[in-house]
């Protein structure tokens, strides 16, 4: 359960999960049975928050796992520890979604390494405060789409030619793009973008037999809180929420498993929403 959150803010973008108080839980819950043996799987954000817990809990189950991040090296070097500890193999890769060779790269890294590529979780996603649409500067609408939207697509469009038939992409939306949020505007105008490229993408490779599905959380804690809010808006976070409280990164993590593995082998354009109660249309 979360703990009550105390208020705090970081300065610093992306933010960094070994600065949060309290630290979240990522570590899987339950005892692995190699429901995704053998199989390679890349995690884009894979450094902390959901990223961090669906790594280790794909590593649980018997996965190698590349790691994307933008820079935040002790973060990541955390995962990779956690990921190895599972008995998993993990690359590290730095650098930036919005940058379609960057991507290009990301997913030859992979294959060179692992010798292929089964898994796409696309979770790699940049937050911001917008009240006021007026006050939306280009800047700030162009890097939520850029590493929300493009990302996914450059990482999808990258990855392909190395998908084969039972190959699984989960894309990381949000509540956010079923019920708004009147103080994310730019932040749930892109996951709202990301449910519909996942329907599509969905429909668009159904005859190779590669599924395409989404999550999409309600409020969890995760350094994207402390990051994009000031400290009154994160007192208390998730408190708000038809359980009274924020959910934890490895209460995440298995929706990303299941839709990984073959047990939602006949779900693909679908969407899972661990989101504490909040009702929403699918």
């Amino acid at each position: 359960m979360t703990a009550d959150i105390p208020a705090q803010h970081q300065e610093r973008t992306p933010g960094l999960e070994a600065d949060m108080n309290p630290a979240p839980d990522y570590a899987p819950r339950y005892k692995g049975s190699d429901r995704v043996k053998g199989k390679v799987a890349i995690v884009t954000g894979g450094d902390s928050g959901i990223g961090r817990a669906s790594a280790v809990l794909l590593a649980r189950e018997g996965a190698k796992v590349a790691i994307v991040y933008l820079d935040e090296s002790e973060d990541a070097e955390v995962t990779r520890k956690a990921v190895e500890a599972e008995g998993g193999e993990c690359l590290l890769i730095a650098g930036d979604v919005r940058d379609k060779s960057f991507c290009t790269r990301a997913v030859e890294k992979t294959v060179e390494r692992f010798g292929g590529l089964d898994i796409l979780v696309n979770n790699a996603a940049h937050q911001a405060v917008d009240e006021d649409l007026r006050q939306l500067s280009q800047e700030s609408l162009a890097k939520h789409f850029e590493t929300n939207v493009y990302g996914y697509v450059y990482m999808m469009q990258a990855s392909l030619d190395h998908l084969k038939e039972g190959a699984a992409v989960i894309n990381v939306t949000s509540v956010n793009s079923y019920k708004g949020n009147d103080t994310l505007i730019a932040y749930s105008s892109t996951k709202g973008a990301i449910t519909a490229f996942t329907r599509s993408m969905a429909s668009n490779l159904v005859e190779k037999k590669i599924r395409v599905n989404g999550v999409a959380p309600g409020p969890v804690w995760t350094p994207f809180i402390p990051m994009s809010m000031p400290a009154e808006m994160v007192e208390g976070f998730g408190s708000g929420s038809p359980m009274g409280r924020a959910g934890q990164p490895n209460e995440i993590a298995p929706s990303v498993l299941f839709l990984a593995c073959e047990d939602s082998s006949f779900m693909t354009g679908q969407v899972l929403h661990p989101n504490g109660g909040m009702i929403v249309g699918a």
